[in-house]
């Protein structure tokens, strides 16, 4: 976060002047969100890429920016489809102004994205980022269809988290390769890298949501389970769990509000699916360190090195 303080500062300048809008409820929602950005980490890779590539342009800050309003967009309309109260530990957009506003805020961030991306005046730029923000769709009906499904696969939820979280993390590293000159073959490894970190992350993130607490996670513990969806501590306990386990489960998925969710916390924590889901974030993360390999030695290449070990770490 150092070595990308200024960067980040210039690209949160930037946001509040992309975001400035005649319409004052628009303003007051894009305030409220940027004042409670979280980490940025997906604007954060592309500058850190940058950095480690020895980029000098002046595309990155706004390319950046058009990064978090996408993923930004993504999280309003989600808040509204998942009913979440929480986000990063403060009240959702639409507990405070309602859904109608967040969706159509939602709605104007991602035309605002796309304003903003064409002035890049690359057409690789604008590929990579519709690209994206088609795919990250395409995971939000996946997930929307396997609600309830206690049949999911491994390979489905790999699928959704590929498409739904890790697309935006694979953009914004190719994308810094792309503005840098980097060749195709560089491009797509960093791209790779992206995907894989992002996948680690979402990993974890789905650990915390067993084994944290609210105040941690900055969300209500166990909103995913709540919501019907079968992350991978639950899918692996369903194939590999006893038969009380699973009728266990199948009946809580089936019938949520009646369920007690520490007792299904209690039987995720007392087997091997929270060891289980690590190994697999540790792997993702293992995997996407050696995507690094051809850059050259740098804090900044310090710095994506340590977010590989830090994107699984967190899980425990």
């Amino acid at each position: 976060m150092k070595l990308t303080d200024v960067g980040m500062n210039a690209v949160n300048d930037h946001l509040r002047k992309q975001l400035n809008s005649e319409v004052i409820l628009i303003n007051q929602i894009a305030e409220y969100i940027i004042s409670n950005g979280g980490k940025r980490l997906r604007p954060v890779l592309m500058l850190l890429i940058s950095k480690a590539l020895d980029y000098k342009g002046d595309q990155g800050i706004n390319l950046a920016a058009v990064i978090e309003l996408i993923h930004t967009a993504t999280l309003l309309h989600d808040d509204v489809v998942d009913e979440s109260e929480m986000r990063r530990g403060e009240k959702t957009s639409h507990e405070i102004w309602g859904n109608s506003a967040s969706v159509l805020v939602g709605d104007f961030l991602y035309s605002k994205s796309f304003q903003m991306m064409v002035k890049a005046d690359n057409m690789q730029v604008m590929s990579i980022l519709s690209d994206a923000t088609n795919k990250i769709s395409e995971g939000e009906v996946q997930q929307l269809l396997n609600v309830g499904n206690v049949n999911i696969s491994e390979d489905a939820y790999f699928q959704i988290i590929a498409n739904k979280t890790a697309k935006l993390f694979e953009a914004a590293c190719q994308l810094a390769a792309v503005i840098a000159d980097e060749n195709a073959a560089s491009q797509k490894q960093l791209g790779d890298f992206g995907m894989l970190l992002g996948t680690a992350f979402q990993i974890a993130d789905d650990v915390l949501d067993y084994t944290a607490d609210d105040a941690a996670l900055g969300k209500n513990l166990g909103d995913d389970f709540s919501e019907g969806k079968l992350t991978l501590p639950l899918i692996y306990l369903l194939k590999h769990g006893n038969d009380g386990e699973k009728s266990a489960i199948i009946n809580a998925i089936k019938n949520p509000d009646k369920t007690d969710f520490m007792v299904i916390r209690n039987l995720v924590t007392d087997s091997n699916a929270i060891e289980y889901t690590m190994k697999q974030a540790q792997i993702k993360a293992e995997e996407a360190k050696n995507k690094l390999s051809g850059l050259p030695t740098s804090e900044a290449k310090e710095a994506l090195m340590f977010l590989c070990d830090y994107a699984w770490k967190r899980g425990q």
